[in-house]
């Protein structure tokens, strides 16, 4: 009985610096999980795509110089995983989430040839980590500046956000098994709301009698205890737990300084929001995070 070939990893090029670095990334990624590499361009504002106008031909050019140039790159490089290099035409925020269906990861650039040049993350960026069946890595540019206070722990790190009172078992797999894989420690972020505030009969938000540090060891409890699991499958993860109060955006942007990737979850599907969303602490994550950054899909997220 032959053993299925495990998905491969997904890299979404398009000639951009930015896409180069994704490809770099997702190479070593592909090695380290011994799996393929799929190396895909999606040649966008295609003839078949503007209103009436009908064209005769083969839907796929004979050549793709964006292809070309990555085969040509990757030619004699040492001990590459297995290749292989695929060419689409339509628009990549909806050829890149279709593709991931069939993908352990997608791994893509904070930004492609398109747009404007003060954007900090790309259109086809947001739609493949709002879309996408499979995690997807969004790698930035270099030098982007974050600040902030918190230490930086030497060595290399993986940091996950964790929503203490709703945890994503899925986003905490993925961050430990990523830190096992490449040998990091794991930064568990937890943030909670401070100063705790109570609705009134009048209509105001007051300060409530609420400790902070009551607060604070009510947190870490419920950290310890989302992890917990994990932890026990995976015992050779060194974990920190991080709990401060707060943004939980700020937080983790904060320690994304030096760390090897950021992981953060998206919304579940519910039955007041049926579309897929990213929520506002992943997508503040995307657009200001200074290492490449993990979106995790729920599980079940095709359930309404």
């Amino acid at each position: 009985m032959s053993t299925p070939h495990p998905l491969p990893v997904v890299a979404a090029v398009d000639g951009s610096d930015d896409s180069k670095r994704a490809l770099a990334w997702a190479l070593t990624e592909a090695a380290r999980r011994g799996t393929d590499l799929r190396v895909v361009h999606v040649r966008q504002y295609a003839p078949q795509l503007q209103p009436a106008v009908l064209v005769a031909g083969p839907d796929e050019p004979a050549d793709d110089p964006v292809i070309g140039d990555v085969r040509t790159a990757l030619e004699g490089r040492e001990g590459p995983p297995p290749l292989e290099f695929i060419s689409r035409t339509g628009m990549p925020a909806a050829v890149l989430p279709e593709m991931s269906a069939e993908a352990q990861l997608l791994v893509l650039g904070s930004r492609g040839r398109g747009g404007f040049a003060s954007l900090l993350l790309g259109s086809n960026g947001v739609a493949a980590a709002r879309d996408a069946v499979s995690p997807v890595v969004v790698v930035p540019p270099p030098g982007r500046e974050v600040h902030g206070d918190a230490p930086v722990p030497t060595g290399p790190r993986v940091v996950v956000g964790l929503q203490t009172d709703d945890p994503d078992e899925t986003v905490l797999g993925f961050a430990f098994e990523h830190a096992e894989r490449t040998g990091a420690r794991l930064q568990v972020v937890a943030a909670f709301p401070w100063p705790a505030l109570a609705w009134t009969a009048f209509g105001d938000f007051t300060p409530t009698t609420v400790d902070q540090e009551a607060a604070e060891r009510e947190t870490l409890n419920l950290a310890n205890d989302a992890v917990a699991a994990q932890r026990k499958s995976h015992p050779k993860v060194e974990v920190d737990l991080y709990v401060a109060p707060g943004d939980a955006a700020g937080h983790l942007v904060e320690n994304s300084r030096a760390a090897d990737l950021v992981v953060v979850g998206r919304h579940r599907r519910r039955f007041t929001r049926p579309a897929p969303m990213l929520g506002s602490v992943t997508q503040a994550v995307l657009l200001h995070a200074a290492s490449p950054v993990a979106v995790v899909p729920p599980a079940g997220q095709d359930e309404s």
